[in-house]
Order: C-alpha cells, then sequence, then structure tokens
C-alpha cells in the first residue's frame, strides 16, 4: 500500500532565518542546473518545480530561459507565502502541497533540486511526475542526499536535527528503478559544478574538502524522459 502524502509544514528548516538564507546558497547551483539543462527554448513552455520552496529556481529560470507559465509546489505552507510575495508579474503560481492531483499531461519540463530524498514514497511520486507530464516532456530530479554519498551518515542526522522533515535512504540505483518502473527513459550525470565553492566553516561540510568532492562528485542530475 502506498504511503499518505506528507503532511503540510510551515518552514523546511526549523530557523526560519535559515530558510530566508538557502535560496542564496542554493542559487549558484541553480544556475549551473539550468545550464546543463538541454531544452533550451521554453519561450512556450509549461514548467514545473516540485518542492520549490521560496520559488528561487523558476524566479532563475524564468531570468536566464523565459517560459510560458510555471507551479511551484511545496509542503512548506510559509515558504509558498514568501514565493508569492516574491514572484512579482511573473507568470508563476504557487501551490501548498506534496502531490499533483488535477495536473494532468500540463508539464513540459519538470525541475526537483534537493527535494526526491524527503519523499516518503518514491514510487508515488514518479507516477505524479509521469502524469503531470506531457508526452515527451522531461524531469530533471537533482539530489546528493543519497546512501552513496559518503557524508550520508552524518548528514540524515543534521536533516533530522535542523528541519522539519523525514528523510529516506536510498541509493542512486533506487532512484533510477523506481523512475524506470514508472515508464521514464532515466539517465543521469554527475552535477561537476564547474564554480568556485565558498568555505563555510558551520555548514553542511566543515571539511573544505568534503563540500569540494559534493558539489562535484556527490551531487546527481537525473534526466528523465516520459515515451
Amino acid at each position: 500500500m502506498a504511503e499518505e502524502a506528507q503532511k503540510n509544514i510551515g518552514t523546511w528548516y526549523i530557523d526560519p532565518d535559515a530558510e530566508d538564507r538557502m535560496a542564496d546558497g542554493h542559487a549558484p547551483i541553480w544556475r549551473h542546473l539550468i545550464d546543463l539543462i538541454l531544452e533550451r527554448d521554453l519561450t512556450d513552455k509549461s514548467v514545473l518545480d516540485f518542492g520549490c520552496n521560496q520559488g528561487g529556481l523558476l524566479r532563475h529560470l524564468y531570468a536566464i530561459r523565459p517560459f510560458r507559465k510555471a507551479l511551484g509546489i511545496d509542503i512548506a505552507e510559509t515558504s509558498i507565502a514568501k514565493a508569492e510575495t516574491l514572484k512579482g508579474n511573473l507568470p508563476i503560481q504557487h501551490q501548498v502541497g506534496g502531490r499533483l492531483d488535477g495536473w494532468s499531461e500540463e508539464f513540459d519540463l519538470a525541475l526537483s533540486h534537493e527535494v526526491i530524498y524527503l519523499v516518503p514514497d518514491i514510487d508515488a511520486h514518479a507516477a505524479d511526475i509521469w502524469r503531470a507530464l506531457k508526452s515527451g516532456g522531461v524531469y530533471y530530479a537533482v539530489t546528493g542526499c543519497h546512501t552513496d554519498n559518503p557524508l550520508w551518515p552524518k548528514w540524515r542526522e543534521l536533516v533530522a536535527n535542523r528541519t522539519n522533515t523525514v528523510v529516506q535512504d536510498r541509493s542512486i540505483t533506487d532512484y533510477g528503478r523506481a523512475f524506470e518502473r514508472t515508464g521514464f527513459d532515466v539517465s543521469a550525470r554527475k552535477l561537476e559544478y564547474d564554480g568556485f565553492i565558498p568555505f563555510v566553516a558551520d555548514g553542511w561540510t566543515p571539511d573544505f574538502a568534503d563540500a569540494l568532492n559534493y558539489y562535484t562528485q556527490t551531487k546527481i542530475v537525473f534526466r528523465l524522459v516520459k515515451r
């Protein structure tokens, strides 16, 4: 039996100030991810950001590759409210929740950044994205939070202590199999971030060597095509 959908929360981080700072830390990674997306012209495309938090990834995407319309969805109610205040007049809709009920064959492109490791039922999530995508639609799902990450034993404890979420233990292969079962053509690559990585002494990777390896070798970008 499939697990119930995730319950809504206020924010991802327990500390709301950390929630606000998260977008600044993610911004260079988002820009790198956007450069990896093979679909260049999005002017007539509909885009989904699953787990959008405060909406920063969609705003970055629109600034670099404008799209026709987009939906950002997240279980964090306070973060979604913040996303609405920050979107201005961009063609973006935000929704609180963890399922895509009512969105059928709507999107050409879907994105998620460091979200799938929090999804309790990965098969249900894969089926949700499948239904929401048009035929030929593509889902880029990014995560470094997997059991092949040598830092994972420490990180899963940090996530439990610092956030309002529940982590899941899955390998890269577990994700590949789940999306393949749903019917996606599955491929992936390492993120291989090519920018300079700042040293943050009290961050998730206080050992600077770990940070350099994480953003170049550990973080994975799945490209999942609905055929």
